[in-house]
């Protein structure tokens, strides 16, 4: 059996080239405040496969995807090996865009701290009088540049976006920053109002794009996974607070409150984690999950 090695390792992905295309696994890792935690917490590779796989499905009457199998039996013998089962996905190679396309559509997280400041968020204005996890009157374009492991993403403005795309793709930074925005926003309104018809509301999420051989903007990565986006429950929702959630927000609250954890989750944690992850692919997709 022919054994392949990643060609590049995020914070929580693997990437394999193999002869036709890549293939992206979604390691069981987990990061948060550009940490790679030191636990595992299982099953949840699977999950963000599985939900990315379901989001690019209803997604591809807006922009084609990258996507072209899940299915492990599909993919060269190495990948059949119980490790990767349902966290692999066959990818098209693409040419990607660097920066990431985040769209906030209620008040929360960092947008929510820069708001009291100064009435903006990514140097946005908005209306005053907004409350915490307040839903916005229209979803929000908010991009940041790519950052490496251990570094920050940035936030950038279009215009500012548009100009780091320029040296990669010169003559085409601005036209290609402003389609990505409008597609990051098509997306987002489409599945956040799916998402509320089955109880979970999308507070903000990111997106990323990719260039295939023929030019073509293409959704690439992942797609409203718990790790790119904050869920909530619709149930019980009351702006004026945080709100309980079905991603990594429960992570990231419990190492806020434990400083001096150095990244170590207590294995109560681990579990909470995974069944929110679990309770929000069955609630958006209708099925059981049974990976």
């Amino acid at each position: 059996m022919k054994t392949y090695s990643p060609v590049k390792s995020g914070k929580v992905r693997e990437i394999y080239e193999v002869e036709d295309g890549l293939i992206m696994v979604a390691t069981d890792r987990v990061s948060a405040f550009d940490h790679i935690l030191k636990n595992k917490i299982t099953k949840k590779g699977a999950v963000l496969t599985q939900m990315s796989k379901f989001w690019f499905d209803l997604t591809k009457d807006i922009v084609p995807n990258h996507m072209l199998t899940v299915d492990n039996s599909e993919m060269p013998a190495f990948f059949q090996q119980e490790e990767f089962r349902g966290k692999s996905m066959k990818c098209k190679k693409l040419t990607m865009i660097p920066m990431e396309c985040i769209v906030r559509g209620y008040i929360t997280g960092s947008g929510w701290e820069s708001y009291q400041k100064d009435g903006t968020v990514c140097g946005i204005k908005l209306p005053a009088g907004l409350k915490e996890s307040e839903k916005l009157p229209e979803p929000i374009f908010t991009p940041s540049t790519k950052a490496e492991i251990g570094d920050h993403d940035e936030n950038v403005s279009l215009e500012e976006g548009a100009k780091v795309l320029e040296k990669t793709f010169p003559g085409h930074g601005l036209e290609y920053a402003k389609k990505v925005g409008e597609l990051t926003l098509a997306i987002y309104k489409k599945c956040a109002d799916y998402a509320l018809k089955r109880g979970i509301i999308i507070a903000d999420t990111k997106f990323e794009f990719g260039l295939d051989e023929a030019g073509n903007i293409v959704l690439a990565d992942e797609v409203l996974t718990p790790d790119s986006s904050r869920f909530w429950p619709l149930k019980g929702y009351e702006a004026g607070k945080g709100q309980p959630s079905y991603d990594k927000q429960f992570v990231r609250d419990w190492l806020k409150a434990n400083p001096n954890s150095d990244y170590n989750l207590p294995q109560e944690v681990i579990d909470k984690t995974i069944a929110k992850y679990i309770e929000a692919y069955e609630k958006l997709t209708g099925e059981k999950f049974s990976f």
